[in-house]
């Protein structure tokens, strides 16, 4: 429990990495706030059926305490309130992870940005980049009040892989690149606060919808390496929750300010599995295996 007497904001905590890394603080002792669009009674456009309030839940059977706030992190006011009642209820902010996404549905792979939608392109960047920026705004004054504070932008691909490799779609690489850089550039004026920020991305994540594309469900999601071999390299929400939690916990952590991080790679340091036990390194494997035309195969690489 060593996130006992902390206060953590996921930020898009419905399902997904958000999902497993808020239970991942909880489990480490922290108090979270997790927010989303879709509760029990309200569903976004999405219309799927996971919600705040059962994030939140698993936050507290994990050992921690969830709270699940509805808020649109696209409107600003509901982003104040939010802020203001975390300062109300808790008097501090420990740990931001700006998880928001939603754009799913909307990019469209292998169109140049004349085919694309322009629309649906559009609306994908002000959830990827617009969310995270406006979150910041009004989350970080609360945040830095005391040393030692952790900023997370979650994202899709390490600066590295993505400064040399093209996402398949303009609007897509443009918020996973941008999130990264958010990280980088947080960190500069977080720096004298004594605070951290940094960019992490999880490996091929098996996330609900994941599960559900390739007709498998967690029990059974090596089933879906008959048809997408590759696959056998992928990780549950849980692991990058805990590679979260790790950096939340590590009393030194201001040495990876800055920096963009992955799930597999902190795995290395900080010694911590996915709930099979293994240590998925997704985005070695990508480029030493898959994109050398190798047979899948994850030996030595979780």
């Amino acid at each position: 429990m060593k996130l006992r007497g902390k206060v953590a904001l996921v930020a898009g905590a419905t399902r997904g990495a958000g999902r497993g890394i808020a239970i991942e603080l909880g489990a480490a002792g922290a108090t979270v706030y997790v927010t989303g669009r879709t509760t029990r009674q309200h569903q976004s456009e999405y219309q799927r059926s996971e919600t705040i309030e059962e994030t939140a839940e698993l936050v507290t059977a994990a050992g921690g305490e969830g709270i699940a706030v509805q808020v649109d992190h696209l409107e600003p006011d509901q982003v104040r309130s939010l802020v203001e009642r975390i300062r109300t209820e808790q008097g501090r902010l420990d740990i931001l992870v700006n998880d928001i996404w939603g754009g799913e549905k909307l990019f469209e792979w292998n169109k140049p940005v004349w085919d694309h939608d322009l629309e649906n392109g559009l609306r994908l960047l002000r959830l990827g980049v617009d969310t995270h920026l406006i979150t910041a705004h009004f989350a970080l004054p609360l945040l830095i009040e005391r040393p030692g504070g952790l900023l997370v932008e979650v994202t899709d691909g390490t600066a590295e892989y993505n400064a040399d490799h093209y996402r398949l779609s303009p609007f897509y690489d443009l918020a996973k690149v941008a999130a990264n850089r958010m990280a980088w550039a947080h960190a500069k004026d977080l720096a004298p606060h004594g605070a951290t920020a940094v960019s992490v991305t999880p490996g091929w994540l098996r996330s609900e919808m994941m599960l559900e594309h390739f007709g498998v469900s967690e029990g059974n999601w090596r089933d879906a390496t008959e048809k997408v071999p590759h696959f056998v390299i992928s990780e549950t929400p849980r692991f990058v929750g805990r590679a979260i939690a790790a950096l939340a916990a590590d009393p030194d952590k201001v040495r990876w300010n800055g920096q963009s991080l992955s799930s597999g790679g902190l795995a290395q340091v900080y010694g911590f599995t996915d709930l099979d036990g293994s240590r998925p390194d997704a985005w070695r494997y990508i480029v030493e295996v898959e994109e050398a035309g190798k047979p899948a195969d994850a030996t030595g690489y979780r």
